[in-house]
């Protein structure tokens, strides 16, 4: 797979990752399977997707337990990415940006995921009580205790806490400028996809101007964009999808133009390379892959066949008339506010 180059650390990763997340947490918990998660992050990791996306919250606990089963045994080619700054209750998500916490909550990820250095380790979220200088100053004494790599900030929220009339990134790049004070940003990682591209109007150019990786998330918009997903079908109660504005049985009837083009596009480029198969899951991930060299999209799944099929999105080259139709697709309906 080719690779790319993040951050002023060069730090060097698949050009596709694997977001663990689903293995574990938000996404339908009666299909989560433990040996077949396994076997997922096996399968990416066979195939250059070497960045691996989890976090402490996500179980809670077990995701990372669960990816440091895998490097336990394949430690050396793996890039590891967790986050530290939420705190799961029994109803409830705190965020935590103690500076002692931070510290306390790093060594519990490393040996959860059996390993002596974290490669990226990303702020979840900011602590309302806590100056993000603060917590942003405790991982940076992480780096200098050779505990971590590199660090980076998880803008993937950034909706919840948009200000009436300010773009979406807005409060994302004023949280960034601060902490770049302190400590060189890595990497930022937030939300970008064929229906989501707000990333694209200033906060992905502000990593471009100074040599900052982005993390695109969701890339396949939690699953629809791999025409998968039936209208109307409905999710099971803990996942996060049925209470997503964009998943109700009449969003989703109403933004299926978006699939239709993107299917259309893996139609071409099928038939144009015989005995190649592409997928409108791959159309999506070569798009997020065309916005910049420094782009590294992270598609999550449980699935060994999904990891594989995404993995191999990496080769796809759209041309510029694929990119110009994609430009053309309706936007994304259903509310967000």
């Amino acid at each position: 797979m080719e690779r790319r180059t993040i951050g002023a650390a060069a730090l060097e990763v698949g050009a596709v990752g694997l977001g663990c997340m689903p293995m574990n947490w938000a996404y339908s918990g009666s299909r989560q399977r433990g040996a077949e998660s396994l076997r997922t992050v096996h399968a990416a990791l066979d195939r250059g997707a070497t960045l691996l996306d989890t976090a402490d919250m996500y179980g809670p606990f077990t995701n990372e337990l669960l990816v440091g089963r895998a490097l336990k045994e394949r430690r050396a080619e793996a890039f590891v990415s967790t986050k530290v700054g939420l705190l799961v209750g029994e109803q409830h998500i705190v965020a935590n940006g103690r500076p002692g916490y931070v510290k306390r909550a790093c060594d519990a990820s490393l040996r959860r995921l059996q390993t002596d250095v974290i490669d990226l380790y990303q702020l979840h979220r900011e602590d309302p009580e806590v100056p993000v200088e603060e917590t942003w100053g405790a991982m940076a004494e992480l780096v200098s205790a050779g505990k971590v790599r590199a660090l980076g900030l998880c803008a993937v929220g950034a909706r919840a806490g948009r200000r009436p009339g300010a773009r979406l990134h807005d409060g994302t790049i004023r949280k960034l400028e601060r902490v770049q004070q302190v400590f060189p940003v890595s990497a930022v990682q937030a939300e970008l996809s064929v229906w989501s591209p707000e990333a694209l109007e200033t906060l992905l150019p502000w990593c471009e101007a100074r040599g900052v990786g982005f993390l695109a998330a969701m890339p396949l918009g939690n699953g629809f964009l791999t025409g998968t997903l039936t209208p109307g079908e409905g999710f099971e109660p803990d996942d996060l999808r049925a209470r997503h504005p964009r998943f109700t049985a009449e969003m989703m009837a109403a933004n299926q133009p978006i699939v239709v083009g993107l299917r259309r596009i893996a139609a071409r480029h099928s038939a144009g390379a015989p005995g190649a198969d592409v997928t409108p899951a791959q159309v999506a991930l070569a798009w997020v892959l065309s916005r910049g060299r420094q782009v590294v999209p992270v598609p999550g799944t449980k699935r060994e066949c999904w990891a594989a099929e995404n993995a191999a999105a990496a080769g796809l080259r759209l041309t510029a008339e694929d990119l110009a139709e994609v430009a053309e697709l309706p936007a994304a309906l259903g509310s967000w506010d």
